[in-house]
């Protein structure tokens, strides 16, 4: 940073000092400033506790928890200045901590912030105002779990800028603030300046471009709904052994959105699916020859009310263009791959999975008559 002197048409440097020099100290005042005044991280934020320790079976504490304008949750670390070698490490732990808070917590963890700082108001009311939002109720707080973290010091070392890169590749949100401290004659000055990421980092040292980045996200989003589906349809398997529904039991976990088992006839199939919407059941028609496939569903939808009855709800009767499915869905409130919903929607599998077996295993027979009176020579 330099001054201006207009006299001589001139600039002059402003020495930068250290921290230490000035006897300045992490938390009695960076943590203070940013505390103060959080927009010098360049953005708006609210911040909604110091030195917060609400981990469980641990002592540690992290610097500043805020919340950004997306109702984010944002972990501040503060180094004075050296960064050290293990800010990362230990903002990442933070981050993991404060992953599991809810919005209820975050509002009491906030309204504590306002009673040691002496200030009566209310959070929700705060928080509110914060986000532009005139009913608490529309409001959800640490959504998905996406914490951000911001980094700040004087000096960061290349092992924390390089694992800091890094982990913007594989799309962490990060920052990393660089601190400097300056004196001027007897004036004090900080300049907070942001350096990861930088458009020019970005671009140079992830060296990723927009499409990877795009295939990259799509394949690890992939690979987490693979380790989930498989992790879905063991519990339910195990659910369906314990009700003793013998329909699966010769059938694996798969990483795949569905499972089928066989109804005693080629090409006729129970199926169960799982995804984010939520789940279903359906009776598949899916034979190698076309005809054979829609004379079967011709055959049951002319039984349709009777099925309905005995099912106990009305199905759904789609005829695609060579195979055929009569289905039953559930729709969750919510994420199909939160872990919370799972309960409920594998109870109602196994429920309904067992219905739709009772209802068509009836039929069996009289498809197979149909198929041998309607298709003799095949």
């Amino acid at each position: 940073m330099f001054s201006i002197d207009r006299s001589s048409n001139s600039i002059k440097e402003i020495p930068s000092v250290s921290f230490s020099e000035l006897g300045f100290r992490e938390r009695q005042h960076l943590q203070e400033w940013i505390a103060n005044q959080p927009s010098a991280l360049g953005e708006k934020l609210l911040i909604i506790q110091k030195e917060f320790d609400g981990f469980d079976d641990t002592k540690e504490r992290l610097d500043l928890l805020a919340i950004d304008e997306n109702g984010y949750l944002v972990v501040i670390e503060n180094k004075l200045d050296d960064s050290g070698r293990d800010v990362v490490w230990q903002s990442l732990k933070y981050a993991s901590y404060c992953s599991t808070l809810g919005t209820s917590k975050i509002v009491e963890i906030y309204q504590d912030y306002l009673e040691q700082s002496g200030d009566k108001s209310s959070a929700k009311e705060k928080i509110c105002g914060f986000l532009g939002k005139d009913n608490f109720d529309e409001i959800t707080l640490n959504p998905k779990r996406t914490l951000r973290i911001i980094l700040v010091a004087a000096h960061f070392r290349k092992e924390v800028t390089s694992t800091a890169l890094w982990l913007l590749e594989h799309q962490l949100k990060l920052q990393c603030f660089k601190v400097t401290p300056l004196r001027h004659g007897d004036s004090l000055y900080v300049d907070f300046e942001q350096i990861i990421p930088l458009p020019e980092a970005q671009e140079y040292m992830i060296g990723i471009s927009e499409k990877e980045k795009e295939e990259q996200a799509v394949e690890e989003r992939q690979a987490r709904r693979h380790v989930l589906r498989k992790e879905f349809w063991t519990k339910t398997l195990a659910a369906l052994e314990k009700a003793r529904v013998a329909l699966y039991s010769n059938v694996s976990p798969s990483k795949d959105s569905w499972i089928n088992a066989g109804a005693g006839m080629a090409g006729i199939s129970y199926l169960m699916f799982f995804g984010q919407e939520g789940v279903r059941v359906e009776f598949t028609i899916g034979r190698k020859v076309e005809a054979k496939n829609h004379a079967l569903f011709a055959y049951l939808e002319g039984k349709k009310t009777k099925i309905e009855d005995a099912f106990g709800a009305p199905l759904q009767w789609r005829m695609r263009d060579k195979t055929g499915a009569i289905g039953y869905a559930k729709s969750v409130n919510g994420e199909g791959y939160d872990r919370e919903n799972w309960p409920k929607m594998i109870d109602w599998l196994v429920v309904h999975i067992r219905k739709l077996e009772d209802v068509f295993s009836k039929e069996i027979d009289g498809m197979r008559d149909l198929l041998e009176t309607q298709f003799p020579k095949e």
